[in-house]
């Protein structure tokens, strides 16, 4: 670890010593992410209906055998 004024520092894991503005982290975000598209219209939102099956978790496989002997203790 550096050494700051004798005694060891860890840089990464020190709190900021001054906080940015709102108008400042609006421009971070600016810079960073670019443009935001335009708002969409209450008028132009639709209602989505789910047709395909979830993506967010895999399917399910073997049986309950293999579940069981997945789930048990040691």
């Amino acid at each position: 670890m550096p050494a700051v004024a004798g005694r060891a520092h860890n840089a990464l894991m020190s709190e900021p010593t001054e906080s940015f503005t709102d108008e400042e982290y609006a421009f971070l975000r600016h810079v960073r992410f670019g443009e935001l598209p335009p708002a969409v219209r209450p008028e132009d939102r639709v209602e989505l209906t789910e047709t395909e099956a979830r993506r967010d978790r895999p399917e399910p496989t073997g049986g309950p055998e293999e579940w069981a002997l997945r789930n048990s203790p040691g």
